[in-house]
């Protein structure tokens, strides 16, 4: 590839990454925006049931534009802090410079808060030994906002820019505090900055395009995939509008596997941009698809490099280890590589299945999918939310490492476990043209073992399960 085309191609899919992030972004905090405000504006945490049997209660060192060349608005975010008394004591609650409040606690007993879980007993704490304080928290004359309340209080403070602490205490500065507590913010200004992002997202979305295109494209415009092996492009396209082919190597290494996956780092790096890429490209064809029912084909035709090329790693490395080959760094097509994959292009695709094949009539697929390529995941937590225990495994990584063990101790890899092996990855591949909106006809439920495509079956209607 030319550099100037390879730099083009990885500008495009640093720009599709953030344009992607900018995007979902906006759209989050229009949600937020829309759905979790209350009446006054703010967005508000869950109420947190507070206890210590020490003198305080701290959250500290929290950084709001404190380094040199952070920028913070005036205005820009308002912060509510509203605090019940639990314990039958009047409780104090502060919030002041991080500087001011390690000295006025210098030496005290508290409990630091050091994660808030999902739910209200999901509170961590890290023990600070120490003393009683030297005067109760209102006479320190430090605090940015503070209150005192018996029963229920809220407070606001605009946020200024420092590293804070926030603390609670009794207000006589006795130990044995129980409070509930919960923080809500309120940004004027949110619904603007949400639309800028998006108007953002979709600007650098279609710079990346464009340079995405630009560096995978062909030179002289683009042109229809190559076929796969074994396969020719013909009217038999519309029955069998996927083709996946893996042929193994028959003096493939019994100890070569063993670093593969090593040597595919460089795949894999590319890979993840790509696959970053993919998913724009995929947000831009729905659209296209919705509004016109057609699939660009500049569009298609790299989603399906970028398809083609992961299937090409995965038969190396991965999903299969059916070659010594190293794949090349291309999306085109090689007729000389033993791994081949492609996507007929439709002329016309449906706009009103567009709007829930992706979703809801491949969810039996996905769930095929996920066991084949995750497998079933059981995970066990603990009382503060940190996973304990996670097993599982995909059936298609299970087999391909048993066939890796046969193949290091007998010098064969076995041809019943190779050919099933291309059937289970068939069944992924084809799912995912389906998924990506490439395709309207619904994925079989069929496993074609072997490494050759089987003769063509009859077309499914869109949306309808094909016959076995």
């Amino acid at each position: 590839m030319n550099p100037f085309r390879l730099l083009s191609a990885i500008l495009g899919i640093i720009l599709a990454i953030a344009a992607v992030a900018a995007f979902v972004g906006g759209i989050s905090l229009i949600v937020a925006h829309a759905i979790f405000r209350d009446d006054a504006g703010y967005v508000t945490s869950p109420a947190y049931a507070l206890a210590s049997d020490s003198y305080a209660i701290t959250m500290e060192g929290v950084d709001i534009a404190s380094r040199p060349g952070d920028w913070l608005p005036a205005g820009l975010v308002d912060i509510r802090a509203t605090v019940t008394a639990e314990g039958g004591k009047p409780v104090f609650f502060g919030i002041g410079p991080s500087d001011a409040v390690d000295d006025y606690l210098s030496g005290v007993g508290r409990d630091e808060v050091r994660r808030l879980g999902d739910r209200r007993v999901e509170v961590t704490y890290r023990r600070i030994d120490g003393n009683a304080p030297a005067m109760p928290p209102a006479e320190a004359g430090f605090w940015a906002v503070s209150g005192s309340t018996s029963d229920f209080q809220s407070m606001t403070w605009e946020v200024e820019a420092g590293e804070w602490s926030l603390v609670i205490m009794n207000a006589d500065a006795s130990a044995g505090i129980a409070a509930t507590a919960s923080v809500g913010a309120n940004i004027p200004f949110l619904f603007a900055i949400a639309a800028g992002l998006i108007i953002g997202g979709v600007i650098l979305g279609a710079l990346a395009v464009g340079l995405i295109v630009a560096g995978f494209g062909n030179r002289a415009g683009v042109s229809p995939p190559a076929p796969a092996v074994g396969t020719a492009r013909s009217s038999a396209d519309q029955a069998r509008p996927v083709v996946l082919e893996g042929h193994l190597d028959p003096d493939v290494s019994r100890w070569m596997w063993l670093v593969k996956w090593f040597l595919a780092i460089p795949h894999i790096v590319i890979l993840a941009f790509l696959w970053a890429g993919f998913v724009l490209l995929t947000i831009v064809a729905f659209f296209s698809i919705l509004f016109t029912g057609r699939y660009p084909r500049g569009l298609f035709d790299i989603n399906v490099g970028i398809v083609r090329w992961t299937w090409r790693v995965g038969f190396y490395a991965f999903s299969t280890l059916g070659t010594d080959r190293y794949p090349p760094f291309s999306l085109a097509d090689d007729p000389t590589y033993p791994a081949r994959y492609d996507v007929a292009y439709p002329e016309r695709l449906s706009q009103g299945l567009v709007l829930v094949k992706w979703w809801l009539l491949a969810i039996p697929h996905y769930i095929i999918v996920g066991v084949l390529v995750n497998g079933i995941v059981w995970s066990q937590s603990d009382f503060v939310g940190d996973r304990v225990l996670e097993i599982g495994g995909g059936l298609i990584g299970i087999l391909a490492f048993v066939a890796g063990i046969v193949l290091l101790f007998t010098g064969r890899y076995p041809a019943s476990l190779f050919d099933l092996l291309i059937g289970l990855n068939r069944w992924v591949y084809r799912v995912i043209p389906y998924a990506a909106l490439m395709r309207d006809e619904y994925p079989p439920f069929r496993l074609d073992m072997g490494g050759s495509e089987p003769a063509a079956a009859p077309e499914a209607a869109p949306g309808q399960t094909a016959t076995t």
